[in-house]
């Protein structure tokens, strides 16, 4: 079942990060389906979070899309190259927005190897927010993409991720963001090979 919009128009966006462990995100471009479970996230409050891009309600020709009705993909290029996979949430107006850091490949392994410029299956190939996005063959073009489809959605297909196996963490990249740096807002499965080495603070 494709996740509802009222999914990610929820109010908490570090419960929706959460809850996005053990869903399926799927792409279908040209022909091309590639699918992978989420096993790692990490949630930006908007305005009054440090680290997010939207602080202080910045808005940019970039964060706009923060801005739009949660349920909507949000892509942007970090260092000229990492195309990074964002997840809009809550109401209009209020620029929430969950990154995803990692999947476990479930379809389309051989396209992912192929886009990745890979040989064989290894954690390497899905693990961390750039790797991710280049393996589904996510772009910045498919920022405002609504994820009801067709070519970008997430899936509810029954994987529930017991407590005890969600760790939960700082983010990764954001010590310029003083105290909100330290904020417990990075969520990942627990010994699963999939999560990124990045490491918070």
């Amino acid at each position: 079942m494709i996740l509802p919009v009222s999914f990610y128009t929820r109010k908490d966006v570090v419960r929706v990060a959460r809850d996005l462990l053990g869903k399926v995100l799927v792409t279908e471009f040209e022909g091309q389906h590639t699918a992978g479970m989420i096993v790692e996230t990490e949630a930006y409050a908007g305005a009054a979070d440090k680290a997010s891009h939207a602080f202080g309600n910045r808005r940019t020709k970039r964060t706009e899309i923060m801005y739009k009705e949660g349920g909507t993909a949000y892509v942007y290029l970090i260092y000229g190259i990492h195309h990074l996979f964002n997840v809009v949430t809550h109401m209009a107006d209020v620029p929430h927005a969950v990154l995803v850091r990692g999947i476990e490949p479930l379809e389309g392994v051989d396209i992912m190897l192929e886009r990745r410029k890979m040989e064989i299956l290894k954690p390497a190939l899905t693990a961390g927010p750039g790797a991710m996005s280049a393996a589904l063959g996510i772009h910045t073009r498919h920022t405002g993409y609504s994820l009801q489809g067709p070519e970008i959605f997430i899936e509810d297909r029954g994987i529930k991720i017991p407590p005890r196996n969600i760790i939960a963490g700082t983010r990764v990249g954001v010590a310029y963001a003083a105290e909100d740096a330290l904020l417990p807002y990075r969520f990942s499965v627990k010994d699963n090979k999939y999560v990124s080495k990045g490491k918070g603070l």
